[in-house]
């Protein structure tokens, strides 16, 4: 089993679909357990992954583990193969996403009900598309899930979102196409550079081969400095755009306010990991002298940080409690891309380690706004008041994932936020002291937000008899509550899964010649912490430091 362990992960939603197309549209409840047990089973079947790899963690003689199939073995006349495999940050990003596709599953329950059959069965199939994102180690594979999840993430979109859903759909989807269109492009060059610059020479999709050639390209003669940094903003706008990054985020507030709940989940929770987990996976390996520049690095930099003061600024203005979640998603992200291209270990890690708690903690800010729309059936801000009073249940959860949102130490986002920061000021203390403030903001606009939602006496009288969360609302929360605190109390398994990697990639990125799997200085330290407790998280992201501050003391 373990040998076909990812591809049993990869398609169990899709077989759900696939039986889901045999039963009758009329039989809703059928439909909706049938959806709802191959959605857990997605989730319960990911879970023997986690000893699994947790064995794994520290060997460095591979970089992926749990590979499946061989390169060329799909389409052999052009090089294609179903080959999969995963390291610690698709590992973590693939549990993320079985655990937000049984919850936003879940919660579809009593909100769709038009078309529920096509509604679920399109639900798995996305499910299906992302998970393949995060696996895939052919690129031609890779193209396939990254396409694949586009269309029906535009239908859940377009047919069951609110008034202006395709408007906001066609959007979506075209901005998302035209970065895919360049990225395809970039994707062509590298398969035809890789012909001529490996020897034998051979047409190949496979990632880890297209990472050894790749990089060349930069001091090749017959291409240089220029080609490659093209090469690297054609796979940038496809990444950049999925983020998104600004000035390429307007697409996403009208995705989120018009898709149903469960969609704004998985978008935010999930979908915009893809743009992230495309700059680790290729735009870092590939191009690392492209990235060490100056210049492409201070853009990227820059980008961030705007991303983040614009986005919490924005959130401040908002009336309607669903876009203000949306643009704190941008400032969000913002500080995923800034750990990623402040281009260290510490930087890297909280980025990743964010991305995961964007998706616990934003998923659940889009759940607590569509509860509370489905009750109501208005988003508006000053609709509410007092709303405590009358869902106590409600309220301390909402309290929980906002503080959890914002930041507060002894919670997941604190952790991320606080190691990025980190990484960012270690490079520049400029550009950490210009993201510090999105930090303040984000407090200010959940805890206004909060207040004007939940405080005071309820004044409206629609809000007088709104019920408490049920059972099933309530265990929807759960595994988010205690992924909020387990990370925040105890991030160190997090942090040791991401290490190899991430050492990895920085060693790629900041020394490109170097040409080993993991640099001689990195193996003793995993060595050691395979023996030695590790006693704080710098001790994890950044071990030789830790080392020359124990001799200190």
């Amino acid at each position: 089993m373990q040998n076909h362990m990812l591809s049993i992960i990869l398609f169990t939603p899709l077989v759900g679909a696939l039986i889901l197309l045999f039963v009758p549209k009329e039989n809703k409840d059928a439909v909706r357990w049938i959806a709802n047990l191959f959605a857990l089973g997605g989730f319960l079947v990911s879970l023997p992954l986690v000893p699994m790899f947790w064995a794994q963690r520290f060997d460095a003689t591979q970089h992926f583990k749990f590979i499946e199939g061989a390169p060329n073995n799909w389409i052999p006349s052009i090089g294609a193969g179903y080959v999969i495999g995963i390291d610690g940050i698709s590992f973590l990003l693939i549990m993320l996403t079985t655990l937000l596709g049984w919850i936003s599953i879940l919660s579809s329950w009593t909100a769709i009900e038009n078309r529920v059959k096509e509604y679920y069965v399109w639900f798995l199939i996305l499910q299906t598309g992302m998970l393949g994102v995060f696996m895939a180690l052919d690129f031609f594979l890779f193209f396939v899930f990254w396409e694949a999840m586009l269309v029906p993430m535009y239908l859940l979109i377009g047919i069951w979102g609110g008034p202006r859903k395709l408007y906001a759909a066609i959007k979506f989807f075209l901005y998302t196409l035209a970065g895919s269109v360049l990225m395809l492009l970039g994707i062509l060059f590298l398969y035809f550079h890789h012909y001529s610059a490996s020897s034998p020479h051979v047409y190949t999709f496979s990632i880890p081969e297209l990472y050894k050639t790749a990089p060349l390209i930069y001091s090749d003669p017959a291409y240089g400095p220029t080609i490659a940094t093209l090469l690297f903003f054609a796979f940038f706008f496809a990444f950049a755009i999925k983020v998104p990054m600004f000035p390429f985020h307007t697409w996403l507030p009208d995705a989120h306010v018009e898709a149903p709940t469960a969609g704004s989940v998985i978008l935010a929770g999930v979908l915009l990991k893809m743009g992230t987990y495309g700059f680790i996976r290729f735009s870092l390996p590939f191009f690392p002298d492209v990235l060490m520049h100056t210049k492409v690095r201070g853009w990227m930099i820059t980008l961030s940080i705007i991303a983040i003061i614009y986005g919490a600024l924005v959130s401040l203005m908002q009336k309607d409690m669903k876009k203000l979640v949306a643009y704190s998603s941008v400032s969000h992200v913002g500080f995923c891309t800034l750990g990623i291209f402040a281009l260290n270990s510490a930087g890297l890690s909280g980025s990743v380690l964010q991305q995961i708690n964007h998706g616990i903690s934003t998923g659940a800010l889009f759940l607590i706004v569509g509860i509370l729309y489905e009750r109501r059936h208005t988003r508006e801000i000053s609709e509410y008041g007092g709303i405590s009073n009358v869902m106590p249940v409600y309220a301390t959860i909402t309290m929980i994932m906002f503080l959890s949102s914002m930041g507060l130490p002894l919670l997941n986002g604190f952790v991320g936020e606080f190691t990025i920061l980190q990484g960012t000021f270690m490079e520049n203390w400029r550009w950490g002291a210009w993201a510090v403030p999105g930090v303040v903001l984000a407090a200010a606009y959940l805890l206004w937000l909060y207040q004007r939602v939940f405080f005071g006496t309820v004044t409206n009288p629609k809000n007088e008899k709104l019920h408490d969360l049920t059972p099933r609302e309530v265990l929807t929360f759960v595994p988010l509550l205690i992924m909020a605190f387990w990370i925040g109390l105890y991030p160190k398994p997090f942090f040791q899964i991401l290490e190899q990697p991430v050492n990895q990639i920085v060693e790629n990125v900041r020394n490109p010649r170097s040409g080993g799997p993991v640099n001689a200085s990195i193996q003793p330290a995993v060595e050691q912490l395979k023996t030695e407790p590790v006693a704080t998280t710098a001790a994890v992201i950044n071990p030789p430091a830790a080392a020359q501050i124990k001799r200190k003391n």
